[in-house]
């Protein structure tokens, strides 16, 4: 095992755009601060209460939203 992974929210941003939304409308929708979105923008580390929010918001579960991928 071992080996370098990074969180990527390619599925959150496919599924804003099929609901035709966008990163300022799950910004508002969640009540994040900007700097959140910029982080998810990144494929960084956000909280897990901000996956909370976003899952609770959108009704899935995180692996519908984001993906841990080895690099």
């Amino acid at each position: 095992k071992g080996g370098d992974y990074v969180i990527v929210y390619n599925k959150l941003w496919a599924m804003l755009a099929l609901r035709g939304m966008n990163k300022g409308d799950l910004k508002q929708a969640i009540q994040c601060g900007s700097d959140t979105i910029t982080a998810m923008s990144k494929n960084q580390y956000v909280n897990m209460k901000t996956i909370d929010k976003i899952c609770d918001y959108l009704d899935c579960q995180p692996g519908d939203i984001l993906e841990h991928i080895k690099t």
